[in-house]
């Protein structure tokens, strides 16, 4: 593991890239981070040349693509369409990550996956751990590749795994869990396999220490354990051990009563490490119980922490390893074994702790390797908690014999997990932990541990005027607001959302506003928002000074355009592309420091001008808007005094052999970062890059050309441009897929493009659908029928009539009299070929002759079963502008949904300490003690529409739809309300203002 397999991968499947199309088999997590490295190594691949398979029935652009990306979850027999359009490609290349997870032979993903493999004309597969366990686990692989070498599966079984009958009761039946001849198996798997060890190729990686924390445990902790075990004896002690089913439950049930048995310990364990500030670490758990325990340890210590479970979509997972690997601030990486053990990289870490052990060595190495790999700058430490008198005890006994059986099959010698036993001295503290016991989700709060009128209201208690200030707390919550605004600039994406963010909370407006805000209640940070308007323009610079690094004192020259200053190195002005020889001279004299890069000098530019931005709030268009048309109309014009003012001699020697491009053309990848370059004939250039890279200055990814500052001047304003977007309007320009030379003009036309649906209801329903159904058989013919999600358990009569394809349905005549009842499914439309209608565009889904079933024919395409759903669901919805916004409010920047997991993870009898210190406490107080009560993720953040749904903006796309954290939107509402009476009294009065006779009138 970490050694590059997928890179190696690349690079084989690149030189056979004329058998290509090339198939992709990865785990559901690693779709992205496969793409990411497929656009970053093989430049040439367009970014419509990519497909990454996101549903069952996203079919459409399997045969047009040159690499397709599957994920394992979707290979299940239910997914007939998809397994039958991928046989059709009739792939030449293919590559299976994480080859072990084929492992199983009765598994329904090793069989249907099997053909794929063996019918390609290449094929690789990867995996750090081949065997996680037995010699069993590697036959499927070894099939998938060579099929018969190692005769059939019998024979394999009888030769390397020491296959026996044995008999569960009066039941005979084979054993195949053990290993035999594994000298003889290694000699014959080095012909056909490439295993490669750290200890060979990696020489220079820092070492990795191992070691076993034994601790005792307090009797109280371990007493329904220690039943457990004795009924376990007892059932082992049996003559008839023919109650397999009962012994393995106890077992799972003894694995569970150990980690909630250690889980208090181990709580002290990470609270320890915790102390040491500059300590970056994993903590793996299996148990939801311990990853809770773990949690909580973190909350407690007021530790930033990330937490990884298979309840995190796996578009999330990646943006919480770049917070983990970039966030100085996150301390700690919570992570479940199974979902976060294998393919994430975790090397900001030095430290990973297992709170608890797994079935198999395979995936407690996988595990260890998230640190332990390229990228490691430091030795890791392994740290195993082992309660003694527990199961941990048994598992780690197993962990080293099934080592050592896999060690001999891999690797030709014995293995096991070599750990030194540490003093258990010096853990003694741990025996003496709190017992921890899960938190019951019934149980109701203490009075102390939930809001009160009086609480809420003491603002208006005169009491209050004789109490003492509350120093304490007031300390406290300038921590959490300086701690909030540390949040606000890692999450935030856009520099000048940032800027307007911070100014809008009142930070940095002057040096004394630090101070005032600790005399302040964490809410007023965010409730004192002054008008930005009314400022002048150096109140503007000595609001962005603090938010600006601390740059080294440079000279600077002052553009006779805009009177910008800027950069004595940069040639032109940052504001208005104006040339350095038109200025009106310098106008500050400050030291001069050559040996700062020019990405700072584009980084501290580029703040400076966030912080004017938030002068001129403006509604839809940013000024930038109105300045690319005046700028690629100068460029050509000052392309000769940009050159002879900002390149040397040895730059302009330099450019007779180094290409200068007047202009580029952009597209923004659709599942990724980057950025494709294109010529301004649209030819591709074979190069992209990420633009944040550019921001920071690393220029690595682009070729020799782009060392020439003409060059870089392109980047550079691309990245200044589209930067300015946020997070939304980057992800409608990234699906469009097209060609672009500025993203401000490209967005603008996206937006004249696309249809404007105006609409008063929020969502479409089941009775919308059936409507437009029928209008459109009425208009053009054909019948309608009702499709229904397919149940395994309903009668086989309905099932015929549900999963029939087109032309056996009975017609239902689309009678306008007729109410259509919807409510089991959708009323379709079938036009006069007997082909399905989409039920977004009423245009044909697919064919009658391509057998598909009757739900499968839902929509024509992937686009429009996304914008269906988007306008349908409010789940989908809400997940789809989580993926791009991750949470943070747009106009306040405040991180709602990490308040809420703190705040769902943390002790119930803690939760309103965390509630009160934060932005919600000026939330009414029966939706404080709801959150208190159950957290949910509707009581933190909303989707909001940023056209209001009353005045026609629902049932709306991606474009139009906003994080806001609770605060904001219900001011926001309230807002909206008054505008909609404001409304209603004008058209009232418009309507009745001008007759002036209905006063006259006798009543």
């Amino acid at each position: 593991m970490g050694l590059g397999k997928t890179i190696q991968a690349i690079a084989v499947a690149y030189f056979y890239k004329e058998e290509w199309p090339l198939l992709i088999v990865v785990p559901s997590s690693l779709r992205y981070p496969w793409t990411e490295e497929l656009e970053k190594w093989i430049p040439e691949l367009e970014p419509e040349e990519i497909n990454i398979i996101m549903s069952k029935t996203d079919i459409g652009r399997i045969s047009t693509s040159r690499v397709t990306v599957l994920g394992y979850g979707l290979i299940t027999t239910d997914a007939e369409t998809l397994i039958n359009a991928l046989s059709s490609q009739n792939f030449q290349v293919v590559i299976v990550d994480e080859s072990h997870y084929m492992k199983s032979r009765t598994a329904a993903r090793s069989k249907l996956l099997l053909p794929l493999v063996q019918r390609a004309r290449r094929a690789i597969l990867l995996t750090g751990t081949p065997a996680l366990g037995r010699p069993e686990e590697l036959f499927m692989q070894i099939e998938a590749l060579f099929p018969q070498k190692f005769g059939t599966w019998i024979e394999y079984a009888k030769r390397y795994c020491n296959a026996h009958i044995r008999y569960f009761g009066k039941r005979r039946q084979w054993d195949y869990r053990g290993a035999s001849n594994l000298g003889e198996l290694h000699q014959l798997l080095s012909n056909i396999m490439i295993r490669r060890l750290k200890s060979e190729v990696l020489s220079q990686l820092p070492p990795k220490v191992r070691q076993r924390i034994p601790f005792d445990l307090p009797p109280a902790a371990v007493k329904e354990l220690n039943a457990s075990f004795e009924e376990w004896q007892k059932l082992m002690r049996a003559p008839n051990s023919g109650a397999t089913e009962t012994v393995m439950g106890l077992i799972t049930s003894m694995f569970k009563q150990t980690a909630i048995a250690k889980a208090g310990a181990v709580k002290d364990y990470i609270k320890m490490l915790l102390q040491n500030e500059s300590l970056k670490f994993l903590v793996f758990a299996h148990h939801l119980n311990m990853l809770q325990a773990c949690t909580e340890a973190a909350i407690e210590n007021k530790a930033r922490y990330i937490r990884i479970d298979g309840s995190v979509p796996s578009s999330e997972r990646i943006h919480l390893v770049n917070q983990f690997q970039k966030d100085p601030n996150t301390r700690v990486a919570i992570l479940s074994i199974q979902a976060a053990g294998q393919g994430l990289t975790f090397t900001a870490a030095s430290h990973v702790v297992f709170a608890e052990l797994y079935w198999d060595p395979g995936h407690i190495k996988q595990a260890e390797d998230r640190a332990h790999r390229i990228g490691q700058c430091s030795s890791v430490n392994i740290h195993y908690l082992i309660a003694n008198g527990t199961l941990d005890s048994l598992m780690w006994a197993m962990l080293n014999r099934k080592a050592q059986v896999t060690g001999s099959t891999l690797n030709g010698r014995k293995e096991r997990l070599q750990a030194t036993e540490d003093d258990k001295e010096k853990w003694g503290f741990l025996q003496f932990a709190e017992a921890w016991t899960p938190s019951d989700s019934c149980e109701e709060l203490s009075k102390d541990a939930v809001f009160t009128h009086f609480e809420k209201e003491r603002q208006h208690d005169i009491r209050s005027f004789f109490s003492p200030k509350p120093k304490k707390r007031q300390l406290e919550a300038s921590c959490d607001e300086s701690e909030a605004f540390k949040e606000t600039t890692v999450v935030a994406s856009d520099p000048r959302a940032v800027a307007a963010s911070d100014n809008k909370n009142g930070f940095g407006s002057e040096p004394k506003r630090w101070k005032s805000l600790g005399t302040k209640d964490h809410s007023s940070a965010l409730e004192g928002r002054p008008s930005l308007q009314a400022r002048s323009m150096d109140d503007v610079h000595e609001v962005a000074s603090p938010l600006i690094s601390p740059a080294p004192p440079k000279k600077g020259w002052q553009c006779a355009f805009c009177t910008f200053i800027n950069n004595s190195v940069l040639p032109y002005c940052e504001m208005c592309e104006n040339p350095q020889g038109r200025t009106a001279g310098p106008s500050h004299t400050q030291e001069d420091n050559k040996n700062e890069s020019v990405g700072s000098q584009e980084n501290t530019s580029k703040n400076g001008q966030a912080s004017l931005a938030c002068v001129k709030p403006l509604p839809e268009q940013p000024a930038p808007e109105q300045l690319p048309n005046s700028k690629e109309e100068t460029l050509k014009n000052e392309k000769e005094d940009r050159l002879t003012s900002q390149a040397g001699n040895e730059q302009l020697n330099n450019s007779g052999t180094l290409p200068v491009w007047e202009t580029f053309m952009f597209c923004a990848s659709r599942n990724t970062d980057r950025i494709h370059l294109y010529t301004k004939d649209g030819k591709p250039m074979s190069c992209n890059f990420i633009p944040l890279d550019i921001k920071l200055d690393l220029w690595e990814d682009l070729p020799a050309s782009f060392q020439l500052k003409q060059n870089r001047s392109l980047i550079l304003r691309f990245v200044r441009e589209w930067t300015s977007l946020t997070a939304m309007k980057q992800k409608v320009i990234r699906k469009s897929g097209r060609l672009f030379h500025s993203p401000l003009l490209a967005l603008e036309e996206i937006t004249k493009q696309q249809a404007r649906e105006n609409s008063a209801k929020r969502y479409i329903t089941k009775e919308d659908v059936a409507t437009a159904s029928m209008n459109k058989v009425k208009a053009d013919g054909g019948h309608i029928r009702l499709i229904a999600r397919e149940s395994r358990t309903q009668d086989p009569s309905k099932e015929k009539l549900d999963r029939a394809c087109v032309p056996s349905l009975k017609p239902c005549p689309a009678d306008p009299t007729v109410e259509p009842t919807s409510s089991k499914g959708y009323i379709q439309a079938v036009d006069k070929e007997g082909r399905p209608l989409c039920l977004r565009c009423q245009q044909p889904t697919c064919q009658p002759e391509q057998g598909l079933s009757a739900w499968d024919s839902r929509f024509c395409s992937q686009k429009c079963q996304e914008e269906f759903w988007i306008r349908s669901s409010n789940s989908y919805l809400r997940a789809q502008v989580f993926a791009t916004e991750h949470g943070v409010c747009q106009l306040c920047r405040v991180n709602a949904h990490e308040l809420f997991l703190r705040v769902r993870d943390a002790p119930k009898s803690q939760r309103k300490n965390l509630l009160d210190a934060a932005w919600t406490a000026k939330l009414p107080l029966e939706q404080l003690n709801e959150m208190l009560r159950d957290p949910a993720e509707g009581h933190f953040w909303q989707v909001d529409h940023v056209k209001p749904v009353y005045e026609g903006g629902g049932q709306c796309s991606l474009d139009n739809l906003q994080t806001l954290c609770t605060v904001c939107h219900k001011e926001r509402t309230a807002q909206q309300a008054k505008e909609r009476v404001q409304a209603r009294r004008r058209s009232l009065a418009l309507k009745h203002g001008s007759d002036i006779t209905r006063f006259l009138v006798k009543k």
